[in-house]
């Protein structure tokens, strides 16, 4: 996390003061160990799989995501501090220790977010998973309408562009939605490991089967090191699941600054303010996120 901090211009944001601090960030994954890097910001837990009340993560995911979005670095001096440090987690355990789940569960933590968002404080949502089917890639798939509904009232939805690339077609769903921020990989020319398998160019890319341009922006994603489920520990990940927490901690900087932008202005902030690698547009969409230029 600090050379991703580094990469995308994110201490600056630091030193004016930005911190996430009041934007609740709701996460639907597989749930969240209490490291102390958290301190006491989880402000709830719902198990959709086990419906269990104790707080828990029995694969890890969740964890390092939460840690990505808004873990304070206190376990390690701040070395693997996240975007949104003083933010609040809302973990929604929606997949299995395996990192399965079904998009009924998907749908029914998307349910409780809609339903919970002011009482928590809920402005943006991290949806770090995706399903690739082709039977289940049109915008009329269930997940597709469950993060529409979510956008339409009024929640900024990050969702990861999967990590089936390079061909054209592979965002994953709910990424192909044309309303949500889809966020890849700037970084998959290195080759990584994800789920035990060597992988490189792995990205997904669009455009979608509607012919949307897909992603909207590109993030690093290769060797994110962020919290483990246990304590005091770190470890790494890769994948364009670890590349959306870094938009959705930006986003929460952004939304402390301007508490009163709408989904649509965060939308076209994150658009004007890209950088333009060069790359193919359904590569890099807009371009990659620089926190500093975002909040100038």
């Amino acid at each position: 996390m600090n050379h991703v901090r580094e990469a995308i211009h994110c201490d600056a944001a630091h030193r004016m003061g930005y911190t996430g601090r009041g934007i609740g960030v709701a996460v639907l994954d597989t749930g969240i160990y209490l490291h102390e890097d958290f301190e006491h910001r989880m402000a709830a837990f719902v198990d959709i799989v086990h419906r269990r009340r104790d707080t828990y993560d029995d694969n890890g995911h969740g964890t390092h995501i939460s840690g990505i979005i808004g873990g304070c670095g206190g376990a390690s001096d701040g070395m693997y501090m996240g975007i949104a440090p003083e933010c609040h987690i809302i973990m929604l355990k929606v997949l299995d220790k395996k990192g399965n789940g079904y998009a009924s569960d998907v749908l029914a933590g998307l349910k409780w977010i809609r339903d919970n968002r002011e009482r928590y404080g809920i402005r943006i949502v991290n949806i770090s998973v995706g399903s690739f089917s082709k039977k289940g890639m049109t915008e009329n798939s269930v997940l597709v309408r469950g993060v529409n509904a979510a956008w339409d009232d009024g929640l900024v939805v990050c969702v990861a562009a999967g990590n089936m690339g390079p061909g054209m077609n592979t965002i994953t769903t709910p990424g192909i939605s044309r309303k949500v921020i889809t966020v890849g990989c700037s970084d998959d020319y290195k080759e990584v490991n994800v789920m035990g398998n060597r992988m490189i160019d792995y990205s997904g890319r669009g455009p979608t089967g509607a012919c949307i341009c897909k992603p909207e922006i590109i993030a690093p994603g290769a060797g994110i090191i962020s919290c483990a489920n246990e304590a005091g520990q770190y470890l790494a990940k890769s994948g364009t699941s670890m590349s959306t927490p870094l938009v959705s901690g930006a986003i929460a900087l952004l939304l402390q600054k301007y508490p009163y932008m709408t989904n649509r202005d965060v939308k076209l902030m994150l658009r004007e303010r890209a950088v333009d690698l060069g790359l193919p547009i359904n590569q890099q969409g807009w371009g990659m996120l620089d926190v500093e230029r975002l909040l100038m």
